[in-house]
C-alpha cells in the first residue's frame, strides 16, 4: 500500500463499530476505542485469568493445521529471496533505506521510550536451561587507590528462551543451506560464521508494528500452542488500524510474559504461541524486514513433522528476515493502547561481534 501525502504510511484510525472484524473470517470481534481496548486487556488482577480458548482449526489442534514436509518445501520456495540483495548477508535489512528511516521518525510524537529486553536471567528454570552468567571481578580492592572501581563479567549462551536476542542469518540452515543458498558447512565453523554474521547486519532503525493479539481478542494472553495464522494477522491489522508495509518490523505479542508472571514458568520448547507457517507468505508479500515476539515466533509444537522450527527456517533461511526472540512486550502493549496507535520508531542495535550468529539486544520503541 503506497502512502500518499494526505495519509501516513500506516493507517492509525481506530476501528469503530462499522469496521468490526467479521467473526466468520477473523479470530474475534474487537470494538470500541483503543483506550477502551487497553482497559479491557489490562483488567484487574483480582479477576480470574481470562485465557483464550481457541476454536480448533484444520485438523482440530490449536497449532494446526498440520503441514507436510512437501508443502513446507513448497512454501519455502515461494517466499525465498535468494540472489536479490547485495550485500546478501544483510538480507531483508537491505529493504530499509534512508527514506524508511525518515518515515519511521515520523511516528515519534510523545517521545516515550519503551525498552523491550527481558532482565538478564541468571536463574535456571524450565524456560531457562542455560542461565546467563553475571559475577563481580573487581570490588574496588585491586587497583591503586582513588578512584576505586567495580567491575563485573557477563556471558550467555543466548540462543535459548531466557535472553532477549537477535538471530542473524548465519543462525539457521535448512537442508544444509544458509540464506542465499550458502553451504552451512563452508560458512560456519568453530571460529564463527563467515557469512550472515550479526556484525554484517549492524543496527536497524525502522517502523515497528505491534500485533497485540490478546488486545484484539479481549483476553489476557494466548494459550501456549496457539498458532497465529494469516487470517489472524489480517484481523489484527483491521482491529488495530495498522497496515504492515515494505521494510517494517513486525512484533507479535502473545502475552507470554504476563502468563508467566501470573501462572509461573513452563517449557516453551514444548508449547508456545507463535506464527503458523501459513502466515509467512502474507508477511513475505508485505516485505517485512524483521519479525519478533515475546516467544521465538514459532508456534510449538511445530505443525510440520520433522521440522522443529519451521518459521525460523522460512524467515531467516528463505526470506533473509532476522528474528527477535524473547521480547518483553507488556510495557509496549500498554503504551500503544494508551496512545491509540500501534506503530512506532524501532531501534535494534546488536553487539558488533565478528563471526557472531546473533547477539543479546535491548530493542527500543519510541512513540
Amino acid at each position: 500500500m503506497s502512502p500518499t501525502s494526505a495519509e501516513p504510511p500506516h493507517s492509525e484510525r481506530a476501528a469503530g463499530p462499522e469496521q468490526a472484524v467479521d467473526p466468520e473470517r477473523a479470530v474475534g470481534r474487537h470494538r470500541g476505542t483503543h483506550a477502551e481496548r487497553g482497559q479491557a486487556t489490562y483488567a484487574d488482577h483480582g479477576q480470574a485469568a481470562q485465557a483464550e480458548r481457541p476454536a480448533p482449526d484444520g485438523d482440530g489442534a490449536p497449532n494446526g493445521p498440520v503441514v507436510s514436509r512437501q508443502e513446507f518445501d513448497r512454501i519455502f520456495e515461494a517466499v525465498r529471496t535468494w540472489g536479490r540483495w547485495d550485500p546478501a548477508d544483510r538480507g531483508a535489512w537491505n529493504r530499509v533505506t534512508e527514506e524508511h528511516v525518515r518515515r519511521a521518525a515520523g511516528h515519534v510524537r510523545s517521545g516515550l521510550v519503551v525498552p523491550m529486553a527481558l532482565p538478564w536471567n541468571t536463574r535456571p528454570g524450565p524456560d531457562n536451561r542455560k542461565p546467563a552468567l553475571h559475577h563481580m571481578t573487581d570490588l574496588g580492592d585491586v587497583e591503586s587507590p582513588e578512584p576505586t572501581t567495580h567491575k563485573d563479567f557477563l556471558a550467555a549462551d543466548y540462543h535459548g528462551k531466557g535472553v532477549t536476542h537477535l538471530d542473524a542469518l548465519s543462525h539457521i540452515a535448512y537442508r544444509g543451506r544458509l540464506y542465499d543458498g550458502r553451504a552451512a558447512q563452508e560458512s560456519v565453523d568453530a571460529a564463527g560464521a563467515r557469512f550472515g554474521t550479526v556484525a554484517a547486519l549492524g543496527p536497524l532503525v525502522t517502523t515497528g508494528v505491534l500485533l497485540d493479539l490478546p488486545a484484539v481478542l479481549g483476553v489476557r494472553w494466548l494459550e501456549p500452542g496457539r498458532a497465529v495464522r494469516a487470517k489472524d494477522v489480517l484481523a489484527a491489522e483491521k482491529a488495530l488500524g495498522v497496515t504492515i508495509g515494505e521494510g517494517d518490523a513486525v512484533l507479535l505479542r502473545s502475552g507470554q510474559v504476563r502468563r508467566r508472571a501470573e501462572l509461573g514458568a513452563w517449557d516453551p520448547d514444548t508449547a508456545s504461541a507463535g506464527f503458523h507457517v501459513a502466515a509467512l507468505p502474507l508477511l513475505a508479500e508485505r516485505g517485512v524486514c524483521l519479525l519478533g515476539g515475546d516467544g521465538d515466533s514459532d508456534v510449538r509444537p511445530s505443525p510440520v513433522p520433522g521440522v522443529h522450527s519451521p518459521v525460523h527456517a522460512l524467515a531467516v533461511t528463505a526470506m533473509g528476515v532476522p528474528l527477535l526472540d524473547n521480547l518483553d512486550l507488556e510495557a509496549l502493549a500498554a503504551a500503544t493502547a494508551e496512545a491509540g496507535r500501534y506503530t512506532f520508531l524501532l531501534v535494534v542495535a546488536p553487539l558488533n561481534v565478528p563471526g557472531g550468529t546473533g547477539s543479546p539486544v535491548n530493542p527500543v520503541a519510541v512513540l
